[in-house]
């Protein structure tokens, strides 16, 4: 794992339990599970070796969550699917292969197959037949089965942009509202754990708790330069918020070119990426933003919220915002 990138968050679920179902080949000592227990050591994460037939799998998973009753249940890839399924629960499905059978066949997951990582009873080998992919096909086919209005707004999906194994972007967008690209392969990494499944992750833990942020406005003009990138340490600011803060980004609303509507989202999605999902203003009135702060490049008179002039004398750089917001200690 690539250390540098993990921090801990001793206050996210804290007390809490995180159910984590691991992928096709994998198991329960994969290095997403020690990037979990390292990024919230005062949660309990469970981790089951899943059986290879996805029946006896799906019935563990419902066994496991009526004993354990998590707060949160993390699933990738063939885990994404049984993820899906498990209703009731606040759940975020990563990269999920909702139709696992096809992704198997198309990419050689048949035959003769080894785990990647070591299993409790201690079998490494495993072979993967015919009957084998119908009984995972005939799994995955009962997915969305059930799913009520609650389930809708309580499931998560993220999509990696650079996944060249699995893509149910849209079979997963059809019935859930909350599906999200992040920057990422199949695989997950600690880089993209930490920048895309950990805002979710905190969102969810938020509405859990009732936890009311204090609130930051960031105007889009603040962070694109004059080449259309990322102004200097925007990027480190925004990653530096969200950790205590309720993070909003700001943009004009066009009532004419709404292809314009299109370009800020777009390089949102590319350069903020998943804190920017669902935390985009459109607007020309920032005056009647209710909030803590609004970093902003041109003063809005009569803010409801304190005003910070991003290029004055006293906030020059996002450096210097920085350094203040840390003097605030999320206050």
């Amino acid at each position: 794992m690539e250390n540098q990138y993990l921090k801990q968050f001793p206050d996210l679920l804290k007390g809490k339990t995180l159910l984590y179902v691991h992928g096709f080949g994998s198991s329960g000592q994969s290095g997403t599970v020690k990037r979990l227990r390292t990024v919230f050591p005062n949660a309990k994460v469970i981790a089951p070796d899943l059986p290879l037939h996805p029946e006896e799998a799906i019935a563990l998973l419902h066994s496991v969550c009526s004993d354990e009753k998590p707060d949160i249940i993390l699933g990738t890839s063939m885990g994404g699917m049984y993820t899906e399924q498990l209703r009731g629960f606040d759940r975020i499905c990563t990269n999920p292969a909702l139709c696992i059978a096809d992704t198997m066949q198309a990419h050689g997951l048949t035959g003769n197959q080894t785990y990647q990582n070591p299993r409790q009873d201690g079998v490494q080998q495993f072979y993967v037949d015919k009957a084998l992919v119908k009984e995972y096909r005939y799994v995955s086919e009962r997915r969305f089965d059930g799913i009520s209005d609650d389930d809708r707004q309580r499931v998560y999906g993220l999509f990696g942009d650079r996944d060249d194994l699995v893509d149910t972007f849209g079979l997963f967008h059809e019935q859930y509202p909350n599906a999200i690209h992040f920057h990422g392969e199949h695989r997950m990494d600690d880089h993209s754990f930490m920048h895309s499944v950990l805002p979710v992750i905190r969102w969810i833990d938020d509405r859990q708790e009732h936890r009311e942020r204090p609130i930051i406005y960031i105007g889009i003009e603040t962070l694109i330069d004059s080449r259309r990138q990322p102004t200097a340490s925007s990027q480190k600011a925004v990653r530096h918020f969200i950790e205590k803060y309720q993070v909003f980004f700001v943009a004009p609303a066009m009532s004419v070119d709404v292809s314009q509507y299109a370009d800020v989202s777009a390089w949102l999605e590319q350069y903020v990426n998943v804190p920017a999902w669902g935390h985009t203003v459109f607007t020309n009135q920032r005056y009647l933003l209710y909030g803590d702060y609004l970093i902003e490049g041109t003063e809005t008179k009569d803010a409801m919220a304190t005003g910070i002039l991003f290029g004055s004398d006293t906030f020059k750089t996002w450096d210097d915002i920085i350094e203040y917001f840390d003097r605030l200690g999320g206050q």
